[in-house]
């Protein structure tokens, strides 16, 4: 008798811990109703699979948002590069196109400067020599100072740098490529660049589409010019040279004086600052001028450009007074 009842106790704990064991289970160890029939993977079992495929999960998450990351940042195509490039090249570059183009306006004489429209008659006819050549702009770091012509430099004004024409001269200029024509007031001197004819304000290579290119092929006609001024006549000169240390251009001007007179050196604006020009001469038509520098380069070696002498001075030179000593 207290063998059977030890037996059924023991019995009984046996049966509490099975219960317990499929209570705490994911899957049943057991079959209801029956004793140690396995039909499941056990709790151990149970928890490792599914950690398993936690872990696929998460790994197929990871995938799949690296995925998701590189389709939403393309590689830009050729196109789209090159409209990015333009558009940041624009903007950095050149912010000042973004002020609108000035109106047409009138210089001091009555004639017309700005944008020339089809078919609307702005006035004037053509009275001196028409070039072709290579025109250009410029701007900063110009803008705000003192042009040749004595005025302070606005490059939204309609204004032109030319090398050899009276201050106060309109030209028209056309872009032979597109049509385009704006007038234009000389109030500096330039380009100082070779095959070039005509520097532009920012305000006239708006009007002609010169800005995005820079340069550009062009006819400059003679519109109208200051009372009593020729555009031809005059006293002409070459420069030689621009130094922004003036000790530079003394030794030059020493170096030429043995064999040429009239040498003068101007003091002008630059890029950087000062500029100090060195010319030659004071002949009685740009043609003269011309074989001077012609002279002068071939037998020194030095680039020179045929300007107009615009100081009281050179201006004052006896006629016909030779450069050669």
């Amino acid at each position: 008798m207290e063998n059977e009842i030890r037996e059924r106790a023991r019995k009984r704990r046996n049966s509490s811990r099975l219960d317990g064991a499929r209570k705490n289970s994911f899957v049943p160890d057991y079959a209801p109703g029956t004793e140690r029939v396995p039909v499941g993977l056990g709790f151990r079992s149970a928890a490792g699979f599914w950690i398993f495929l936690v872990m696929i999960a998460g790994f197929a998450a990871v995938s799949c948002g690296q995925h998701r990351v590189k389709a939403r940042v393309p590689t830009a195509t050729t196109s789209q590069q090159s409209q990015d490039q333009a558009q940041s090249a624009d903007t950095s570059a050149n912010a000042e196109r973004q002020t609108p183009v000035a109106p047409p306006t009138r210089a001091p004489n009555g004639a017309h400067l700005g944008p020339v429209t089809p078919g609307v008659d702005v006035g004037g006819n053509t009275i001196g020599p028409v070039e072709t050549g290579m025109a250009s702009w410029y701007g900063v770091p110009y803008h705000g100072r003192k042009a040749s012509n004595g005025e302070v430099y606005d490059m939204y004004q309609f204004t032109a740098a030319h090398r050899t024409l009276p201050f106060e001269t309109v030209v028209r200029v056309t872009n032979l490529l597109n049509g385009k024509q704006v007038d234009l007031r000389v109030i500096d001197r330039g380009p100082f660049v070779d095959n070039r004819i005509i520097d532009l304000s920012l305000a006239g290579a708006r009007a002609i589409d010169l800005v995005g290119p820079g340069t550009a092929r062009v006819k400059v006609e003679v519109m109208s010019a200051p009372a009593n001024v020729s555009v031809t006549g005059g006293r002409f000169a070459v420069q030689v040279g621009a130094f922004a240390d003036r000790a530079n251009a003394e030794r030059l001007r020493e170096r030429l004086a043995v064999d040429y007179q009239h040498i003068s050196i101007q003091d002008t604006t630059g890029p950087t600052g000062r500029l100090f020009r060195v010319r030659v001469g004071s002949e009685p038509s740009e043609a003269s001028a011309q074989k001077l520098g012609n002279k002068l380069s071939g037998e020194i070696g030095l680039r020179s450009f045929v300007v107009r002498l615009d100081d009281a001075t050179a201006v004052a030179a006896a006629p016909g007074s030779g450069t050669l000593r």
